[in-house]
């Protein structure tokens, strides 16, 4: 049985938890997916070119991320984006505590939180990205009714 990591599915959901916001959101699940797929590939591509700086190279990606969702959460003020702020403020707050401190960011709680962290993270996305499905259908469907009721 091949050896997969639980790193390596929490980047596999978060990309289809994205191209599902990508497919079914609205315009903030959008540029936030895009983000994420963004953050997903920088963090993977830093891991692999510079494993020696990894640490850092994490924390200015969460840090980036964050800053751009902040605009996006200033633009578009969805509910669920507070609580992807909440989660990316732990995230970074993690990275600065391993960074700060000198801390091998490579032991078993830095991972568990980081994962959690990061799926609370994509949960969110998700989520958002439901909420905006069934709202535009439940205006679709009051459209036409509207629509039907005026013939």
């Amino acid at each position: 049985m091949p050896h997969i990591s639980i790193g390596t599915l929490i980047d596999v959901f978060s990309v289809l938890g994205a191209l599902f916001a990508v497919w079914k959101g609205g315009a903030a699940e959008r540029a936030a997916a895009l983000v994420v797929i963004a953050n997903v590939i920088i963090g993977q591509t830093g891991q692999f070119l510079a494993p020696d700086s990894s640490g850092l190279i994490r924390l200015v990606n969460d840090g980036l991320a964050a800053l751009v969702l902040l605009a996006i959460t200033v633009r578009y003020g969805a509910l669920w984006m507070g609580g992807v702020m909440l989660f990316y403020a732990a995230q970074f707050s993690l990275h600065s505590y391993y960074l700060v401190t000198g801390r091998s960011d490579s032991d078993y709680l830095h991972a568990l939180i980081n994962n959690i962290d990061y799926s609370g993270i994509i949960w969110c996305l998700i989520i958002g990205t439901i909420v905006a499905w069934r709202g535009r259908l439940r205006r679709g469907r009051a459209a036409k009714a509207a629509a039907q009721a005026t013939i």
